[in-house]
């Protein structure tokens, strides 16, 4: 199968499975292959998870930066057992996140599983797509006990 039938396949899945992030992302590689700028990728590869957090981080922020949480919103965040079972989700996330970038290295095809899976929860769940990389870390976590039983 050619790269170009498989980024075709993953727009009509995000478009089907109403993944605006999946399809528009298939349709720019799709637009960067067909225009022969493929020496983009490298750079998409290497720092796109960069690009894309950072975005990601600015829009959390926003609220800080216009003035819509104060510091005693933050201190009664950090206090509170809701806040303090964030810092302990937060820190939980970003441990997974760093496994599932592990094994999306070690094994970049299983990107196909976690996007099929991800418009599964969005399709029968009722699930918001925030990326594969919690995806692959939860795989990731999932394939440790199986290991270990193993």
């Amino acid at each position: 199968m050619s790269s170009i039938t498989i980024l075709i396949t993953l727009l009509l899945v995000g478009i089907l499975g109403r993944s605006n992030i999946i399809a528009t992302a298939a349709c720019v590689l799709l637009i960067l292959k067909l225009a022969n700028l493929q020496f983009l990728f490298p750079v998409l590869e290497k720092r796109g998870l960069e690009i894309g957090l950072l975005f990601l981080i600015l829009s959390i922020l926003v609220p800080l930066a216009s003035g819509k949480i104060g510091n005693k919103d933050i201190i009664y965040n950090l206090t509170s057992l809701p806040g303090i079972m964030a810092i302990l989700g937060g820190a939980l996330a970003t441990h997974l996140n760093g496994e599932g970038l592990k094994l999306m290295q070690v094994d970049p095809a299983i990107i196909f599983g976690l996007v099929l899976g991800s418009i599964i929860g969005i399709v029968f769940f009722n699930g918001q797509p925030v990326g594969p990389l919690m995806a692959a870390g939860i795989t990731a976590l999932f394939l440790e006990v199986i290991y270990l039983f193993k």
